[in-house]
Order: C-alpha cells, then structure tokens, then sequence
C-alpha cells in the first residue's frame, strides 16, 4: 500500500486534519517536580494513519532511576547515554506542530515539558490527545483504562510493557483504531491544550518516599500496646541512624504501608527528632498518632502479626453494595422525587439506552424509566450505546443521521422500551449475560476497515542511542484488519463487567481503595457548566476557604482534591482520601451554570466513578433539573470505617456565589 492511499477511511482524514506525535516516557518517578526521564521514544502518524518517523533514546539523569522492577531501567544499562539537553533538539523536530499523543498524556507531557523547560528549550508542542480520555470518552467494554486492557481490546499485542519504544508501537495501533471509532460516532477528538500548564519545570527537588502499593488489607489503626499488623500504615520523618531508604526498604518487606503524609489512619510516625517541626510531626500531634524512634520501630517490625492480603479478600460485588435510594433533602420547585432504585436483572440490564428528542420533561421521563429498568441512560452517542428512543423531533437531531447508520443500536419504543423492530431470522438472538451482549454488540457496529501495522511497525531500537529515521510502511508490513477480526476475539476478552446505576439520591458503599476520579459529563453544546469541590465535614461546612477546589483553585493545598476542565464538555474531580485534612470527613461536588443558563438548558449529567486505574465502580445520571442554575452533584463521606458514594442531584434557582454561601465559603464582595 502507498503512503499516497493511506491506511485510514479517508473519512478519518477528513475529519481529523492533524498530524500526530505518538510518545511515551520511562521515568525513575511519579513527579516532575522530583523525578526525571529516563527513555522516550516518538513515532510520526500521519492524518491518513500511514507513519512516519519513529526515534527513541535512552537518558542518562544522573541520579537513581528508581523503579527498575518496572521498567527495566538499570543504572549500567543508562551509563553511556545522552542527557535530555543533549536530544530535546531531535525530539522537537518530530513533535513540532504536531498534537502530541500518549496514554495519560498530562504525565508524559508534564515531564516532557519540565525536562525541556529545565533544558530551556521547550518544545513546540501546541495540543495532546490522551488515548485514556479518549476510549473514555468512547465508552468502551473495558474492565479498566490501563494501557495493556486498551491494548487488548483492539487485539494489540504488548511486547515489552513499560519499555518506550514497544509502548509506543501498541499506542499507534491504539490511535488508529480508536480514530476510526470516533469517526463512526462523528464525535469531536478531546484535545488539550499544551500552553503554560504543565508542572515542574524548576530544579529537581528531592523525592519523598517512593509509594509502593500495599499487597496487604488496612486493618485499622494500631493500639499501641499489640503487635503491628501487615497492611497498617506508617510514615518517616526527620534523620535516622540507618537513612530512610533502609526503613522504607524494611517496613515494606515486613508487610506495613509506607506512606508519605500521616492522616487519622496512620498507626506510627517514625521520628528520631521528636522536637522538630515537620508538617507529619504536626499531622501526628493532630491526629494523635503515636510518635516512635527507629529502635523502637526496629523491636515492632520485627514481631508484625499477619495481615489479609487485597488479593485473598472476599469482596461483594459492586451491586451488592448498592442502597435503596433515598431522598436528598427537601426539593426546590422544579427537581423531581428521586427514582426507584434500579432492577438489577431488568428488562434494560446491561444495555446503554439513548433519548433523541422531545422536550426536556419528556427525555427526562424516558430517562427516569430507562435507570428504573436497569439500564444507563447515556447522554452522548458512544461505542456502547445499545438501544435508541426517539420521541418527537428526534429526526432533526444532528446524530440522527449517524444513529440510522448503525446497525448494532436497536430502536425502542417510548412507551414500553421493548424493540420496535425484531431482529431477523438471519441474526443471533439476543444473548442472557451482559458481556455477550457487549460482545455481539461490537462484533456488530461494522465499523470501517483498518489496516494494521505488522511488527515491523515498531521503532528500530539503538541501545543507549537514538534509533534511525524510518519511513512509511511497505505493503509487506501491513495487514488487513476488518471489523469482525478486529473486535471478536479480542473485544470479547476485555471482560468489561456492569457498574451499578445509581438513581437520584441512590448510595453506594466504596472497596477500600484511597484514590477515586469523578467525571461529570453533559451532552454536546456550547453552554459552560463549572463544577467545583467541597471538602467539609460533617455538617457539610467548609474548615476554611481552601475547602473550596474551583476553576481559580483547581487543587487543594494537601493535594487530596483536584477539579480539572481541560476538555469542554467534562470535569474531573480526583479524590486522594488519605490525603484529606483532618477533620474533613465529606467532598461535595457541585456544579453551576454560567450567566441565565439553567440545568433544563444544560440537560442530563452523566457521573462516572472510577479507581485510579480507571475501572467504573458507579455511574449515574442525573435529569432532574429545570429552573436550576447550581446543583449539588454527589457526595463522597465517611460512615464509620467505610467510604461511601451518594448521587445527589439537589437543586438551586441560584448561582454559583449562593451555592458556595451555604457550605460557609465567604465570598468578597
């Protein structure tokens, strides 16, 4: 195949008129501020999805790499090469105008841009594309949004997980596949913009103790009489005899969770320097955290008692944990009653059901039926919609067109949302279990052919140098991929699972994990709506100003809570619950519409929780507003020892400055 023919429907070109900068990053960190760039390999797509040039080097930082049972990374294997000053000019004449590509593209663009800034030679890089917001934003069957399920889903075979280079070849087959997807459902990519906003940048400041995962389950705080128990956490502070590495290295081993902040679940602050006035010193005294030497330390962690390990827990399914629905308080004039809670095994469950058209009480009726029958009530057309109703006017929606063109979505009536039209003799019959469905659901979109890139494909590695230029493909490196061969068997083996649907004022208990990503999500227009955070305790009252999170103050000062708008139609809100101050047992989130615009205007929200790697726990959406122009959205708070999820969707004539007036924001003037 020519470069002149591309590999791409020519729809895709059209569309997306960029060329794309595919990257990744090995890093020795987490934080650009403390960490460096340790190997970054580019490859150049083209707007027809034929590629360009691939380059990779390895770097020399000059300091410990870090993970190595990561990524591979040794010091002797980086000895010998260049410095990121030394190649930032080669990696700038490949990204240059180009819109950046990578899997969690704000962290290898962070490093990136601090590496190139420390460099001063930025570079000129004006938008990224995340291949992780955008199969979010596709909706597909995935267990989780790692890298490796994406990977498997469009049937990508990873060679080498966590090496640059092999990183980079899975995430051109990824970019390709998934243009090719938006394309069908005509959906904008979500494109960020590059200017001003990344961290880091300055010296390199020294790391605090590296956050390794606990394979053991928290079983509460300490007594301070008994043994430590495997999975209880504990923090370093101050100098040592032996040097923190040594402690960090021995608690690990011994089972105990190496934090980096004390919080009210932290059994021992490890001090031998009690009257210095570090901030862990002063969370301890607040949270009244026992305060031990190093050999005190060394007699406890010698005589740890078994713990559970996560691995062995028995945890109840996610519907299992669902409560009934409740009423969130007294509603204003215009809000709705909260719904029914959802029938789990309903005449919609497992399905993704569509509202086109009607008037905002009409689709929200259908709405509030759809979620009572067990389905989601989608808000955007995407890969995993199932089902279509249409009520009046819906033919003059702009996805009309596109729906109709579809033949994996079933229309169904408004009335009884039983299909309008069955299936002929000639197609399978609808299967009982959720995946099946899922799976016949894919294998029958029919999307586009897409040509795949043989293994050849991958970038020519240079050890401890840069590779070669590499030009585009020949035909002996591709491979013709249609729709049913690219998304039967490896679609089927994403083992996407139902997430409970919350109705209005429907509760959930949380698994025990610390760190939770809320997207709040409307449908396409050009109405702004801002969502914001609180952190109160509670009787829902801020401990102070910063208890606010919002566009002007996008992050908390401990870092716990963090709201981003970098896409237009979405919100994030990240939740780091051990590090929440003390004191804060509740994070509020609310929204607010922007000058006489109201939430009848805006339409439903779609809330989606996830875990830190992406997987779903909850969804909901949230139709009942009207006349509102603020509203709270959710609620994250603490019942004992568990964390549990409200969807609230309470709202108020009033905007964002009363709003934030009743959680004891002061607001100037």
């Amino acid at each position: 195949m020519s470069a002149q023919r591309g590999l791409l429907p020519a729809s895709v070109a059209s569309r997306y008129r960029h060329g794309y900068a595919v990257v990744d990053v090995e890093t020795s960190g987490l934080s650009p501020n403390h960490h460096r760039v340790l190997q970054v390999a580019v490859t150049q797509v083209e707007p027809d999805g034929s590629v360009g040039r691939s380059w990779s080097s390895l770097l020399d930082p000059g300091c410990d790499p870090g993970p190595v049972h990561v990524h591979g990374l040794t010091r002797e294997r980086l000895a010998g090469a260049p410095q990121y000053p030394e190649v930032v000019g080669a990696l700038d004449d490949l990204v240059r105008g180009r819109v950046l590509v990578a899997h969690n593209a704000r962290f290898d663009w962070g490093f990136l841009s601090a590496e190139s800034h420390r460099a001063r030679a930025p570079l000129s890089v004006a938008q990224r594309l995340c291949t992780l917001v955008l199969s979010r934003r596709l909706d597909l069957p995935l267990p989780n949004l790692t890298l490796a399920s994406v990977a498997a889903y469009w049937g990508v075979a990873q060679l080498r997980a966590h090496d640059a280079e092999d990183d980079v070849r899975v995430l051109v087959e990824i970019l390709r596949h998934s243009l090719v997807a938006a394309d069908s459902l005509g959906m904008p990519l979500p494109l960020t913009a590059c200017d001003g906003d990344a961290p880091g940048g300055g010296p390199v400041r020294p790391a605090p103790a590296p956050r390794t995962p606990c394979d053991w389950v928290w079983p509460g705080r300490w007594d301070g009489t008994s043994s430590l128990v495997q999975g209880m956490k504990v923090v370093f502070t101050g100098a040592s005899p032996s040097g923190r590495e040594t402690l960090v290295r021995i608690a690990g081993d011994a089972g105990l969770d190496v934090m980096n902040s004390a919080s009210s679940r932290t059994s021992v602050v490890v001090c031998d320097e009690p009257g210095s006035g570090t901030r862990k010193l002063a969370a301890a005294r607040a949270h009244g955290i026992p305060v031990i030497d190093e050999r005190r330390f060394r007699d406890l962690v010698a005589r740890v008692a078994p713990g559970t390990r996560v691995a062995d827990r028995v945890a109840r399914p996610a519907a299992a944990r669902v409560r009934p629905a409740v009423a969130p308080g007294a509603a204003p004039a215009g809000t709705v009653p909260p719904a029914s809670t959802p029938e789990p095994d309903g005449l919609l469950a497992g399905r993704r059901v569509l509202v086109v058209g009607g008037t905002h009480a009409e689709s929200s009726e259908v709405r509030a039926r759809v979620v009572g029958a067990g389905g989601r009530a989608a808000v955007n057309l995407t890969a995993a919609v199932t089902d279509v109703v249409a009520l009046r006017g819906a033919t003059s929606d702009p996805r009309w067109a596109r729906i109709e063109s579809m033949a994996a979505i079933d229309h169904l009536d408004p009335a009884t949302l039983t299909a309008t039209e069955p299936r002929s003799s000639s197609e399978p019959q609808a299967p009982t279990s959720a995946t099946a469905r899922e799976h016949l659901r894919t294998t029958r979109v029919g999307l586009p052919e897409v040509t795949s890139l043989g293994g050849r494909g991958a970038p020519v590695a240079v050890p401890g140098g840069l590779t070669t230029a590499r030009g585009v493909v020949t035909p002996s490196d591709e491979t013709e991929v249609t729709s049913a061969t690219a998304s039967a068997a490896p679609h089927g083996d994403s083992r996407a699972v139902e997430v409970p649907v919350l109705p209005r004022g429907g509760v959930v208990d949380l698994p025990d994990l610390e760190q939770w990503s809320l997207s709040v999500r409307r449908g396409d227009g050009p109405a702004e709506v801002d969502v914001v955070a609180f952190l109160t305790d509670d009787s829902e009252r801020v401990l102070d100003d910063s208890g606010l999170v919002f566009f002007n103050a996008p992050s908390h000062p401990s870092g716990s809570v963090s709201v981003l708008a970098e896409i237009p139609d979405e919100s994030l809100v990240d939740v780091d619950l051990e590090m929440l101050p003390e004191g804060v047992t509740r994070v509020v989130v609310a929204a607010a519409t922007s000058g006489d615009v109201t939430f009848g205007d805006i339409g439903p929200l779609e809330l989606v929780l996830r875990g830190s790697d992406g997987a779903q726990e909850v969804r909901s959406t949230l139709d009942a507003g009207t006349v509102e122009r603020s509203m709270v959205l959710a609620v994250l708070y603490r019942r004992g020892d568990t964390w549990r999820f409200r969807a609230v969707g309470q709202g108020y004539e009033t905007g964002l400055a009363e709003l934030v007036g009743l959680f004891g924001v002061e607001v100037d003037g």
